[in-house]
């Protein structure tokens, strides 16, 4: 369509072994649709930048929709070994962000796991499922540069947490390279749970 703007999508694909992909928007860090193929979530994203937006704006940020057209632009897979699954990086990622935009993108991640940490409050067995959320950000905390171990004895939410507090604090410590990876993936996992806790 004449006059509509082009918008970048990032497809991770394999995120779980079982083919499931996530299409990413790039230009808000976080938005992502999660499908059980590429096509499907990369159809998804319009109605997910949609719903991001709204959510943003009921914790009172000021955020205009983007308008126009999303278009896949890299795909990239997950790999696993070992146990271990290592999210994909794209091109976009090594962009280091802005000031504004760091400080912006680090309230959006306090806001997503302060509504999920108040989704698992209200609903115990969620923090099953949010068991490999701490190990992300562990990851995530370590692939800045940060120490990625916790104290012994912490279990469910109280690791949960501990995990996003190592991960927050490297994001104030570190250089900018990675940042934008690791908001992109906090944010989004977190909001992908969240989800699935509230039923949609």
């Amino acid at each position: 369509m004449a006059g509509t703007l082009p918008h970048a999508v990032f497809v991770e694909t394999d995120i779980d072994g079982r083919g499931t992909a996530t299409a990413f928007a790039g230009e808000l860090p976080g938005c992502a649709a999660t499908e059980a193929d590429p096509a499907a979530a990369v159809a998804a994203v319009p109605a997910r930048v949609t719903a991001f937006v709204a959510w943003l704006r009921s914790h009172g940020e000021l955020l205009v929709e983007p308008v126009g057209n999303w278009y896949e632009v890299e795909r990239a897979s997950a790999h696993r070994s070992e146990g271990t699954t290592r999210r994909a990086t794209f091109s976009l990622d090594e962009l280091p962000p802005s000031a504004a935009e760091r400080e912006t993108w680090l309230h959006w991640a306090e806001l997503a796991r302060e509504d999920l940490a108040e989704a698992l409050d209200d609903d115990p067995q969620g923090a099953v499922e949010a068991a490999w959320l701490a190990e992300q950000d562990l990851a995530l905390a370590m692939d800045l540069g940060a120490d990625g171990s916790l104290p012994d004895g912490l279990t469910g939410l109280d690791r949960l947490y501990a995990a996003r507090d190592r991960l927050m604090d490297a994001f104030g410590t570190e250089p900018d390279a990675g940042v934008r990876r690791a908001l992109r993936l906090a944010i989004a996992d977190d909001l992908r749970l969240l989800d699935r806790l509230q039923g949609r």
